[in-house]
């Protein structure tokens, strides 16, 4: 009787990048998994394709070691998988005038529309964005911000705040497109700045939290973890003494607990867990005080912070723990309405039981598969989940329909059936 085994159709891209960038470089292997402070042996692994990259702080690492970035071993940006991606990579080229043609400053020599349209604009964008719809987030979005710096720059006290808030919304639809899509990280990174540099401009104090939050975000996802930890602290300097929360308006205390999201991912990442949780714990307290709560549709709240836990968890090398705390208690994600905030639940489940082991890989077939038809446009376009996929291909013990597909979706090569071990 035949044993089967899985058809692997490419190695573990990210592995074989860094094999190629550490041989260019003349590094050995000994140089480059000290530097990256793994042993020279799992390093043999992950660029033989033999060991998967479920932790982003892991490629930074190695980046790090390599003197690359972190793109040059991703490879991003990927071939659009499908035609609403293709779309939203259209977008890029608008995004990218409006955010380097203006300054924050600068009223540009436009004929805007009016505001009341605009403003409905910026929030129809964002609730595309929320729905993981990038290629209608996208569209015409750096003429609506271009627009919008117009009436925020001109506007009377009356308008001031609609217009700045608005304006603020649309580079934070901007960043995302230009990430995901193309994966244009200092793009999105320009687009933060743009928009910490207008909230200061306005004085809005919590549109600069948030603008903090989102420039600390894209910089850690360009792996500037130390710039991004130091953004990260001034805005909880600012914010802090300034929240009461009672108040009415929420978004100054959630800014504040995002802020402490933020900083415990950058504290797990560089493998710091105490610090992580310490911020974890910081943010679950400002949860519990005000709920679940939903502005500039980024749902902060209690369901938020344990859908952060399980994602720092696993960054930490504790997936199989990871997921039996999340998993004991019921979490109602879809309540939020957010698909890709459901979505990337269900990647963090994947990576935590593919962290766990290879026994529990249908389960984790599953929860990408679940995780890929909430949000295709997100998730496709992401380098861990791409890894995930290519490392449960690797790793299978026998063909099946919902790996290949998944496979397929994700644009990773097609599928025969499996080869018999003699």
């Amino acid at each position: 009787m035949t044993k089967t085994a899985p058809v692997i159709l490419e190695p573990v891209e990210i592995g074989r990048r860094a094999r190629i960038i550490r041989r260019r470089r003349g590094l050995s292997m000994e140089v480059v998994a000290g530097l990256a402070g793994i042993t020279k042996g799992y390093l043999s692994m992950l660029e033989k394709g033999l060991r998967g990259f479920n932790r982003r702080g892991l490629i930074e690492d190695l980046a790090r070691a390599l003197g690359c970035s972190v793109t040059d071993l991703t490879g991003q940006p990927y071939l659009p998988v499908n035609r609403d991606t293709a779309d939203a990579l259209a977008a890029v080229p608008g995004i990218q005038v409006a955010l380097h043609n203006y300054g924050p400053d600068d009223v540009p020599d436009v004929r805007p529309r009016p505001l009341d349209e605009l403003v409905v604009w910026a929030q129809t964008a964002n609730d595309h964005r929320d729905q993981s719809q990038l290629s209608l987030a996208g569209r015409d979005v750096g003429t609506l911000i271009t627009e919008l710096q117009v009436h925020a720059l001109t506007a009377g006290t009356a308008d001031r705040d609609r217009a700045f808030t608005a304006l603020v919304t649309a580079c934070a639809v901007a960043g995302p497109v230009v990430h995901v899509s193309a994966g244009n990280l200092d793009l999105s990174v320009t687009a933060g700045r743009h928009m910490l540099e207008l909230a200061r401009r306005h004085g809005n104090r919590g549109l600069i939290g948030f603008a903090h939050w989102f420039l600390a975000s894209g910089l850690s996802c360009l792996g500037a973890q130390d710039r991004a930890q130091a953004v990260v602290s001034t805005g909880i300097d600012e914010l802090a003494p300034l929240i009461r929360l009672g108040d009415a308006d929420t978004l100054p205390a959630e800014m504040l607990g995002f802020l402490h999201l933020r900083q415990a991912w950058i504290a797990a990442r560089k493998q710091r867990g105490d610090e992580a949780y310490a911020h974890l714990d910081e943010a679950e307290t400002i949860a519990a005080r005000i709920g679940e709560c939903n502005s500039m549709q980024r749902h902060f709240g209690p369901t938020n912070v344990r859908l952060n836990r399980l994602g720092i968890g696993v960054e930490l090398g504790e997936g199989g723990r990871a997921y039996a705390e999340i998993t004991q208690t019921p979490l109602d994600v879809e309540a939020l309405g957010s698909p890709t905030s459901s979505s990337e639940m269900h990647r963090d489940l994947a990576r935590a039981l593919v962290q766990d082991g290879p026994d529990r890989d249908a389960e984790a077939i599953r929860h990408l598969d679940t995780a890929d038809r909430l949000a295709p446009q997100r998730i496709r376009m992401d380098p861990i989940a791409r890894d995930l996929v290519t490392d449960l291909n690797r790793r299978a013990r026998r063909r099946v329909w919902e790996l290949d597909s998944l496979c397929n979706r994700f644009g990773l090569g097609g599928q025969g059936s499996a080869r018999p071990n003699k």
